[in-house]
């Protein structure tokens, strides 16, 4: 169970540094150049009719065949949840900074801020706020989605407890013990995110 969980949070360090750090970028430049919204609408809409075990059976199958390679597992269901996290958070992100009320920036303007401080201190901190909290649920999405790998022969936590069961039959303490790992790592996860929204996402609208 610990090598299956290494895999797990090998698997979540490269979906959530790839998805935060690639999904911003490509949501600020979403934000500010149509030739770069208009693709990632599109991409984003077909991703999203397509469930996640079908794109990762797509691209570990079909896609290698077509290439006549062939990929390590765990590869390929990094590359593929990773690309679902991306677009996720590209989506939130460029539709935060496109909805993002302009009155705030005139007030900074008025008072004299640089564009650089109105940024820093005005434009930045209202972002994170509007963002943390739905950015956090889609990390721990993601942390679930991991399940998925083991349909690939990933040996992931799920697929350990998998094998483990068929060795010893004994599926109450195998899959209680998988339960407690995810319950340890999104009830704390949810907690923030409860707390995160409760205290500070508001409606930024003018009244």
């Amino acid at each position: 169970m610990i090598s299956g969980l290494k895999v797990t949070l090998d698997l979540c360090l490269v979906i959530w540094t790839s998805g935060i750090i690639v999904g911003t970028l490509l949501g600020i430049a979403g934000a500010r150049w149509k030739i770069v919204t208009i693709p990632l609408k599109i991409f984003s809409i077909i991703l999203a009719a397509v469930p996640a075990l079908v794109f990762l059976f797509w691209m570990h199958y079909p896609l290698q065949t077509l290439f006549g390679v062939v990929i390590d597992p765990f590869i390929t269901a990094s590359a593929t949840l990773s690309i679902i996290n991306i677009m996720l958070v590209s989506d939130l992100v460029r539709e935060v900074l496109r909805d993002f009320p302009q009155q705030y920036v005139w007030a900074a303007q008025v008072s004299g801020l640089t564009e650089k401080e109105t940024v820093i201190h005005v434009k930045l901190p209202i972002i994170l706020r509007q963002t943390l909290p739905s950015l956090l649920n889609i990390q721990i999405i993601m942390l679930q989605s991991t399940l998925f790998a083991s349909f690939i022969s990933v040996d992931e936590i799920f697929r350990i407890a998998q094998r483990i069961n068929s060795l010893v039959y004994r599926p109450v303490p195998i899959y209680t013990l998988l339960a407690l790992f995810f319950i340890l790592v999104c009830v704390p996860l949810h907690a923030l995110v409860y707390y995160l929204r409760k205290r500070f996402t508001r409606d930024l609208s003018e009244r």
